[in-house]
């Protein structure tokens, strides 16, 4: 299962979040989200818990617990919506009329 971690504090690691999570069982992957600039976390992240049941009492737990001074969000994630980012086109859309 693929766990969403939210409301990070700027200086909880992947180490932290594996030992965290690995209280409840096997943990296949951590990553930290980052931004791609400046290289600071964005204050989420993913977990991949491969047993459901693992997963789910991690949630359970975790969800409301307290973390470097930052109260966790953690819940099962949801997957990307096929939302597009804007970019490109003009404003007003269209042919300029004059």
């Amino acid at each position: 299962m693929n766990i969403y971690v939210g409301n990070l504090s700027r200086d909880v690691t992947e180490d932290d979040l594996r030992q965290a999570f690995e209280a409840f069982g096997q943990v296949a992957s951590v990553s930290v989200i980052t931004d791609k600039f400046s290289g600071e976390s964005r204050g989420f992240g993913f977990v991949e818990m491969p047993v459901q049941a693992e997963a789910q009492s991690a949630i359970d737990e975790l969800n409301g617990k307290e973390m470097k001074g930052r109260t966790l969000t953690v819940n099962e994630a949801r997957p990307r919506s096929e939302k597009r980012r804007g970019g490109g086109g003009r404003r007003g859309g269209g042919r300029r009329r004059f």
